[in-house]
C-alpha cells in the first residue's frame, strides 16, 4: 500500500482537537486518530464531532480495548470511527469479537502489541486472529520510566523490521519517534506513519505543540508520500 500519514489527536478538548485536525488536513494528513486522551475526555461525542467535521476522512478510535470488545467496537463505529484499536494483551476472545464486529460493521481492526513480552510474536498473533493492521508500540510510560532509571529509552525501530517481516498486514510504528524516524518508517516496510507526541503534541501537557506546525506537517507529509508502495 502507499504510505499513509495519520495524526494522533492526543488532546483533552474537542475544540482544540477539531482545530488541530483541520490544520492537519490542510497539510496533507490522510487519517485522523481520536487519541486515548481525547476518547477519555470526550468519548463518543468527540468521535461524532470529528465525523461531522470530516465526513470522508478515516477516523481511528484508539480505544486500546481490553474487554467488552464487541460493544466498544459497535458504539465507536456508530459514532463514525472507521478503524478501532484492540490490545494484544487482551484475551483472545476479546480480539476475536472485535474482529467480528469489524466484519459486521465494515470497519478495520488495528491490533496493538504494546506490553507483549515478545513483540514479534505478539504482532503475528494479532494477524493470526484476523486484525487488519498491526501497531508496533512502545508505550509512553514504558519509555519514560526506563529513561528515568538512566537506561536507554527503547524505540519501536529496534524491532520494526522483524515485525514487518513476521506479518503480511500493514504495520504502524508508535512510541516516541523523532521526526526523522517517523519519516523513515516506510523504508522499514511500515507504511502507516503516525504523528503524535512529541512530534505534533506537547507530550507533557497534551496540548498542540508550539511553532509553525502546519508547515512542518506539510513537509513531513510530502516526504512520506514520496515513497512508493510499501
Amino acid at each position: 500500500m502507499k504510505p499513509i500519514v495519520q495524526i494522533s489527536l492526543d488532546l483533552t478538548n474537542i475544540d482544540e482537537a477539531l482545530e488541530t485536525a483541520a490544520m492537519a488536513m490542510r497539510a496533507g494528513v490522510d487519517w485522523l486518530e481520536a487519541g486515548t486522551p481525547l476518547i477519555l475526555a470526550e468519548g463518543l461525542h468527540g468521535v461524532r464531532k470529528l465525523r461531522e467535521a470530516f465526513p470522508n476522512v478515516p477516523i481511528v478510535a484508539d480505544l486500546k480495548t481490553m474487554d467488552g470488545g464487541y460493544l466498544e467496537a459497535e458504539m465507536m463505529t456508530k459514532a463514525g470511527a472507521t478503524h478501532l484499536v484492540v490490545m494484544a494483551r487482551a484475551h483472545e476472545e476479546t480480539i476475536k469479537v472485535v474482529v467480528q464486529a469489524g466484519k459486521d460493521y465494515g470497519i478495520k481492526v488495528m491490533g496493538d502489541n504494546l506490553g507483549c513480552p515478545d513483540m514479534v510474536a505478539g504482532a503475528k498473533w494479532l494477524e493470526d486472529l484476523g486484525c487488519d493492521f498491526v501497531i508496533h508500540h512502545i508505550g509512553y510510560d514504558e519509555r519514560r520510566g526506563i529513561a528515568a532509571k538512566g537506561q536507554r529509552m527503547p524505540s519501536p525501530l529496534d524491532q520494526l523490521r522483524e515485525v514487518v517481516n513476521a506479518v503480511k498486514v500493514p504495520v504502524q510504528a508508535v512510541g516516541g519517534l523523532s521526526l526523522e524516524q517517523a519519516i523513515q518508517c516506510p523504508a522499514y516496510g511500515a507504511p502507516l506513519v503516525v504523528l503524535g507526541a512529541p512530534l505534533t503534541i506537547d507530550a507533557d501537557s497534551f496540548k498542540t505543540a508550539d511553532g509553525d506546525l502546519e508547515s512542518s506537517l506539510r513537509l513531513i507529509c510530502e516526504k512520506i508520500h514520496a515513497y512508493g508502495d510499501v
